[in-house]
């Protein structure tokens, strides 16, 4: 339990590392095009910075398999949960981004409400873990229609919504698919620790894999597009509200034991919504038709 929850530490640092690597290089390369994914993906490997947040992003992968096969997946998505506040620290210090009083609370609210989230729902000592099939088919199925609809009104609300919030709407998306690719590799932990290595080439495994090859694409276009800070903390947000949402439904983590537990819990979900509405900042409108520039310099 002690060596997950410091994967999950170093998970947690080396992920928002990599997010602010994958920003500097993504602006600065061509538009994502959804017609033209294979040169969409070489334009952002050609950038030295996206190819050194992705190698990151990798060893961040690792260490998160690492952590998912050691402890509960609610407690690892709660130490995963305190690295927003590595991204605002190094965001500011390293990466020449500026956070106002906005962000920063809007970052700590939410940082502290999805920890909570993630502390109260422990599995029960008196329970033998375990996990419901229905509930992990109908959590994937449901997160694909959300992602797949945010990511289609980001698209197509292109001469109705600001750019800024059309990556947003991405970066959500992507979030989204990143909960549902973690909730599949839990799963797929708890079969390999039982001994059943043939589920290594289950449905699971594709599934987790489409997710990640999706949220890849999404991901990135919403950096080009979004504030770097708000894109990166809201597409963590959704990631861990996915993977703790399957750990209750799927991995049966309980809700809470008692009305203060619950309550508690209640709240910490109130805090996560009013710190996520408080971290983008004013956008002003720009030209609907205008495209990032490949050239466009970093924050």
């Amino acid at each position: 339990m002690i060596l997950g929850l410091a994967l999950a530490l170093a998970c947690a640092v080396a992920t928002n590392v990599a997010f602010l690597f994958k920003h500097r290089g993504a602006v600065a390369a061509s538009p994502v095009r959804v017609r033209h994914p294979l040169q969409s993906a070489a334009a952002l490997f050609r950038s030295r910075w996206f190819t050194l947040g992705w190698v990151v992003a990798l060893c961040a992968w690792g260490l998160h398999v690492g952590a998912l096969a050691l402890a509960p997946l609610s407690i690892v998505q709660a130490v995963l949960s305190g690295g927003l506040v590595f991204l605002a620290v190094l965001a500011e210090r390293y990466f020449g981004f500026h956070l106002g009083r906005r962000q920063w609370i809007g970052l700590t609210i939410t940082a502290a409400g999805l920890v909570v989230i993630g502390l109260t729902s422990g599995a029960d000592p008196g329970k033998a873990p375990g996990y419901a099939l229905a509930a992990l088919i109908s959590v994937e199925c449901a997160v694909i229609v959300l992602a797949t609809a945010l990511a289609a009104a980001a698209i197509s609300g292109r001469h109705r919504f600001l750019r800024a919030r059309e990556g947003i709407l991405l970066g959500v998306a992507a979030g989204a698919l990143f909960g549902v690719s973690d909730i599949a590799l839990k799963y797929l932990t708890h079969a390999v620790g039982n001994g059943g290595v043939i589920e290594l080439l289950s449905p699971w495994s594709v599934a987790a894999l489409a997710a990640s090859v999706i949220a890849f694409y999404a991901s990135a276009r919403s950096l080009q597009l979004g504030p770097g800070v708000e894109v990166i903390a809201l597409t963590s947000v959704a990631a861990n509200l996915i993977a703790i949402a399957g750990g209750i439904l799927v991995f049966r983590d309980p809700i809470g034991t008692g009305t203060l537990e619950i309550s508690g819990r209640m709240a910490a979900f109130g805090l996560v919504i009013a710190g996520a509405a408080l971290m983008p900042g004013p956008m002003r409108a720009t030209h609907p038709a205008a495209e990032p520039q490949g050239t466009r310099p970093s924050p």
